[in-house]
């Protein structure tokens, strides 16, 4: 019986993480942590029955306790909710399902208490890959990938030298903007940017798949998952999303990873390595895929993603600025406060205005964060003649 406990319950990665424990009777749950959404949460303790759950705020956990005090749970609040369902004695692996920066602080508490990572939190790597990595394998803990090009690379990879590892390609939809110039982009709405043509992920993801960012984002996880340099990722867009990523080795070998467009086969993956088990669903039929197209991406008119290589290559303290200023900008257009393209401006402002820290440590993370998020805070109460900034 793998012991399982999961950050980030209620959300797009967490449910369907559920739905593959649902599905594998020798996994169990044994603690579950979300944002505020008490009733999801109620209902999946319930059917589950963690002996811990943890919510974002007090209010929100005392209403939790009314609400499950006839279950055997100890219900928990906050960060410290957080870091003891990371560190709690009876898991073996924990699943990083929550969304931000959040993250880092239980990822680094639940491998130095020696739990495996089932990582969906790009951000932690993103910012702090240069604490991650050295201390999992100080810990000889293994950092397992959820999203799904990891996954696809971590499987062409299993079993080989990683020293002949030349290049990793890694895929994208190019999102439901694909072919679009800034003209067009200029009047986007929030429904357009949610509409992916391929995957069904939150929405802050979503937007991020749009904006290329994600991409970004996830070229800056997996230079520190694979231990390969920036130059030596290449993104590929490939509409249909059925190549999740592939490797090239030193001999020009490419290995690829296919499938459908299903994120459960990659947490199942993860969940149970390293056996791989039946998974219901959809399968590829090569009778009727008439063909893969692949395109260059388009860093003209979706700039996020050339800034993302501009952080990575900088290193320090830079890509913390470029994930913290994305979340906020982000959040600023789901709010309806700025345009689709203000988003890729932002960042950049950001980041020009940063003086790079070498080798932050988890707190200059976290200020890094707060700095940039109080200098896009401080533009839109100028820009909005000092109306409240919406936090």
């Amino acid at each position: 019986m793998r012991k399982i406990a999961v950050l980030g319950s209620t959300g797009s990665i967490g449910t369907q993480t559920l739905e593959v424990v649902r599905n594998n009777k020798d996994l169990e749950i044994t603690a579950l942590a979300a944002g505020n959404n008490v009733e999801l949460l109620e209902a999946q303790i319930r059917e589950f029955r963690p002996s811990l759950a943890a919510v974002w705020t007090e209010e929100k956990a005392r209403e939790l306790r009314i609400r499950v005090a006839d279950l055997n749970v100890r219900v928990a609040a906050g960060m410290e909710g957080l870091l003891e369902a990371a560190v709690q004695p009876e898991s073996e692996l924990l699943v990083t399902a929550i969304v931000g920066m959040i993250g880092i602080r239980p990822t680094i508490a639940a491998m130095k208490a020696g739990k495996d990572i089932a990582l969906a939190n790009k951000e932690t790597l993103v910012t702090a890959g240069h604490l991650i990595m050295p201390l999992a394998r100080e810990q000889g803990v293994r950092i397992l990938p959820v999203d799904s090009e990891h996954s696809a690379i971590f499987q062409c990879l299993h079993g080989e030298n990683r020293g002949g590892l030349h290049k990793i390609l890694l895929t994208a939809s190019g999102g439901p903007f694909r072919g679009k110039k800034k003209e067009e982009l200029k009047h986007v709405q929030v429904e357009d940017a949610l509409k992916h043509p391929n995957w069904s992920m939150g929405r802050k993801i979503t937007i991020d798949s749009a904006t290329l960012v994600n991409k970004g984002l996830e070229m800056m996880e997996a230079r520190w998952l694979f231990g390969v340099e920036p130059e030596n990722i290449e993104i590929v867009v490939q509409p249909k999303s059925i190549i999740h990523s592939m490797v090239e080795f030193v001999d020009g070998a490419v290995i690829a990873q296919l499938g459908t467009p299903d994120m459960k086969l990659p947490i199942q993956y993860a969940l149970c390595y390293p056996q791989r088990r039946y998974l219901p669903g959809e399968r590829l039929d090569f009778g009727t895929l008439s063909q893969i197209t692949f395109e260059k991406p388009d860093m003209e008119n979706f700039p996020g993603l050339g800034l993302a290589f501009e952080a990575a290559k900088a290193g320090g303290s830079l890509p913390t600025v470029y994930n913290a200023a994305n979340e906020r900008a982000v959040a600023l257009f789901l709010d309806r406060r700025i345009g689709f393209l203000e988003i890729p401006e932002l960042i950049k402002a950001c980041m020009d205005a940063h003086k790079v820290l070498e080798n932050p440590s988890v707190e200059e993370i976290l200020q890094t964060e707060a700095e940039a998020y109080e200098r896009i805070d401080a533009k839109m109460r100028s820009r909005e003649g000092g109306r409240g900034t919406g936090k």
